[in-house]
């Protein structure tokens, strides 16, 4: 028996633990709500900050949509889906900070469900977190992806693999042959264990997303910078631009549902640089993001997947 009523409690409790936590660690800003309706059915709570101490622009958004049938990107590899009514709800977050030390990371969480009368419903859960760093710190990405196996391993001793792969599968830059960051979790159509045991999942897995990231910023957030570590940052956050307007499931999902356009391009960075050719200098530090850190690796046992 799914409660969908459960799922959604949770969701918005998690968006308010994880606001609350990131204002408390920015120190100066807060986060900004604005509550949409969706023409089609359902809308959402969005929470967006700006310019503050260590954030520089943030979205933490909750949306829960329904509507008599799931749009294209839903079921291009499901098409028994097709006709079906649905409900999707999730938190989906960006945080962009304003320190280049300071690594973006995302994360979503989201359930579905597709109802047909007459038949049983189909339902499943999705998400995960990553991080997209701009200087790498070989420690701070250890202890990301180790908290991301915390989260998985009640769960089963395959799991952060599994979902590890998944998530280096899925955040790569097809065109540049580049992984969008170091990675961390993806998973998705997750319902084989049952409603209770896949909710229970989809929970551990954005109850850690802040256990693993504001223990970062809170390490590399009064770093120096240079102008020049800040420009590079600038022209990494194009590599974000493109991968979320190119091949984000969620995007592309929400822009083909009617989603509030605001809400789903809030994950773009305020300010981007795409320089012709740029490379960078050999043996630099911005060098080193390419050659040691956006390679896929397994950074829980030190040597290169």
């Amino acid at each position: 028996m799914i409660d969908i009523q459960a799922v959604k409690d949770y969701l918005l409790s998690l968006q308010d633990d994880i606001c609350r936590q990131l204002a408390e660690e920015d120190g100066k800003a807060q986060f900004v709500e604005e509550s949409w309706d969706r023409e089609q059915g359902g809308g959402g709570r969005t929470r967006v900050v700006t310019n503050g101490a260590v954030i520089e622009k943030g979205g933490v958004n909750f949306s829960h949509v329904f509507g008599d049938q799931l749009p294209a990107s839903a079921t291009a590899n499901r098409p028994e889906l097709a006709g079906r009514s649905f409900q999707a709800m999730g938190v989906s977050l960006v945080i962009h900070p304003n320190n280049p030390f300071v690594p973006t990371s995302h994360a979503n969480v989201r359930f579905f469900v597709a109802e047909k009368e007459g038949e049983e419903p189909v339902w499943w859960f999705g998400g995960g977190f990553d991080l997209t760093p701009y200087y790498g710190f070989e420690e701070d990405v250890v202890f990301w992806h180790q908290t991301a196996k915390q989260a998985c391993d009640p769960f089963g001793s395959d799991l952060y693999d599994k979902y590890k792969k998944w998530c280096d599968d899925y955040f790569y830059l097809k065109h540049r042959g580049e992984p969008r960051g170091v990675g961390g979790l993806f998973f998705d159509d997750l319902n084989e264990a049952g409603f209770e045991d896949s909710f229970k999942f989809m929970q551990s897995v954005g109850d850690h997303y802040i256990k693993a990231y504001r223990p970062i910023v809170a390490k590399r957030k009064d770093t120096p910078f240079t102008e020049q570590n800040k420009k590079f940052q600038c022209y990494r956050r194009g590599r974000y631009v493109e991968f979320n307007l190119v091949f984000d499931r969620g995007t592309i999902f929400g822009l083909q549902t009617g989603g509030r356009t605001e809400s789903i391009l809030m994950s773009l960075p305020p300010v981007v640089h795409w320089d012709y050719n740029w490379q960078p200098e050999p043996g630099s530090e911005e060098a080193k993001l390419y050659s040691d850190f956006l390679v896929h690796r397994d950074w829980l046992g030190g040597e290169s997947a």
